[in-house]
């Protein structure tokens, strides 16, 4: 039986199929918010970053990071913070 979890999200891909994330951490860069997420299927192991975009009280949508230098320092922020947790 799987728990219920409130910081999974359901995203889907470009096929229609449908995979479970859990949100790791968000955190701002820049003055735009970022969603680092891992995905709950044991064969895939790694993290995702998306950019979260606000478009109402409640609502966002995640969307992939298309520009390079974007991403780069989306992971320099997200690897400052895990490096901190660590030190702690």
């Amino acid at each position: 039986m799987m728990e219920e979890r409130e910081n999974i999200v359901t995203l889907v891909d470009e096929e229609g199929k449908e995979q479970d994330f859990e949100v790791i951490m968000t955190l701002e860069v820049e003055e735009s918010e970022y969603a680092i997420l891992a995905p709950l299927s044991e064969e895939d192991e790694d993290a995702y970053a998306f950019k979260i975009v606000h478009e109402g009280d409640d609502e966002y949508t995640l969307v992939a990071i298309e520009d390079d230098e974007e991403y780069e320092n989306v992971l320099a922020a997200y690897d400052a913070l895990t490096d901190e947790d660590l030190l702690q």
